[in-house]
């Protein structure tokens, strides 16, 4: 694996662990049960599911370099709902004390182990270097999610990059999508082709960070302009996206 992607990764990795901790230690204690824009999740929702991603992660990468695989998840995605919503429930303190050592434990095993981030983890059915990735994704968009300051503008423009790329599988069948970021040369994310193997090309216009936020499902910050290219360019609403590519699936 190129040497300089893996430094990339990594130093992302680090500067999104401490600034999602920073986050979380600053939130006032009485606002854990606030709603946030996840859909059935309270700010406490949010900080139980970085936790266990984090520590879920930090167990792919022990059990990699002994040459082994195991579930991200003890019990899939009951496991998993079963165990964000236990952890929900503690005293606020806690869970503030139980995500900074789950981010610190999750960040430095990948540290500690980066000489084997080819290794093969169930995750994915990818390496660590996968691995890495997505506690990247969860602990960068996660930290927005709270909204306790940060947003998805905060996002730098490597990282929205990628996300861009790994969020293609949400562009819909038959469409493309041509994504103009300000003051960035456009590009094209493709869905599956229709059944007469053409799509029609949709162009999203606006800053980077709202591009990508709109793709990970989040509100963006500023506007987006849709135009469709089969409608002589006129404006129109952004397509409906495919779900999230998700690792766990509900049972």
């Amino acid at each position: 694996m190129i040497e300089h992607l893996i430094r990339e990764v990594s130093a992302g990795l680090a500067v999104a662990g401490e600034d999602l901790k920073a986050i979380v230690k600053g939130l006032d204690e009485n606002s854990f049960s606030e709603p946030t824009a996840l859909a059935g999740w309270s700010r406490a929702h949010v900080v139980a599911h970085a936790e266990g991603i984090s520590r879920a992660m930090q167990r792919q990468v022990e059990h990699a370099v002994r040459g082994e695989t195991i579930e991200l998840y003890d019990g899939g995605y009951e496991g998993r709902v079963q165990a964000i919503e236990a952890r929900a429930q503690r005293d606020p303190l806690l869970q503030k004390e139980a995500l900074v050592a789950a981010v610190d434990d999750a960040v430095g095993a990948f540290e500690h182990a980066r000489d084997h981030w080819e290794a093969k983890i169930s995750y994915r059915d990818g390496t660590m270097y996968d691995g890495a990735l997505a506690l990247w994704r969860e602990l960068v968009i996660h930290a927005s999610d709270l909204d306790a300051g940060a947003t998805s503008r905060d996002w730098s423009d490597r990282f929205c990059h990628y996300l861009i790329d790994f969020l293609a599988a949400r562009v819909p069948e038959g469409t493309a999508l041509k994504l103009h970021p300000l003051g960035e040369e456009p590009l094209t994310i493709q869905g599956t082709l229709d059944d007469d193997g053409a799509a029609h090309t949709v162009v999203v216009t606006g800053a980077l960070q709202d591009i990508a936020a709109w793709l990970a499902g989040r509100e963006p910050v500023g506007g987006l302009e849709a135009t469709d290219t089969a409608e002589a360019a006129d404006t129109v609403d952004l397509p409906e996206l495919q779900p999230w590519p998700a690792a766990v699936a509900p049972g």
